[in-house]
């Protein structure tokens, strides 16, 4: 498998990470002039909250957050450590642990969403018409589906 992108999907490639980058960025900027923590908190505690009664194992919240997985264990512990998160002995696997999100935890979802959301329609969603947002979650869609089939 020697072929090489064209010159257009590299420009396409650099564009994608450098706008991701710039959001992410603008994201994290807005929550710390409020006073809030960092993104990747707001993505473990939201998978959390939407599987609250059950709780999640940490490989299911490593699949799940949309963030950079790496250092995972020492968010949990911080999470843990502020009491927005508890770990609970898991039935299926006794070496192992269920995570479940605190009130606390929900608290802090519910304060970090409205400048989170902000922070999207901001720089996001206004500066694109409703056809260009469709036509990019299509293309984006196919990709990832594409991408996941390949694997």
């Amino acid at each position: 498998m020697s072929k090489k992108p064209s010159e257009k999907t590299v420009h396409a490639w650099i564009c994608l990470h450098r706008a991701h980058r710039l959001l992410l960025d603008r994201v994290e900027n807005a929550l710390k002039t409020e006073g809030l923590p960092p993104l990747d908190w707001y993505d473990v505690l939201l998978e959390l909250q939407r599987e609250k009664s059950e709780g999640l194992r940490q490989f299911e919240i490593g699949d799940k957050v949309l963030l950079n997985k790496h250092n995972l264990s020492r968010l949990l512990d911080r999470l843990e450590n502020e009491q927005l998160l508890s770990r609970y002995a898991c039935a299926e696997d006794k070496r192992g642990n269920r995570i479940k999100i605190t009130d606390k935890g929900e608290k802090l979802l519910k304060q970090m969403w409205p400048v989170y959301s902000q922070s999207i329609q901001e720089y996001f969603g206004e500066r694109l018409n409703a056809n260009e947002i469709f036509e990019m979650s299509r293309v984006l869609e196919q990709l990832l589906n594409q991408t996941n089939e390949a694997v």
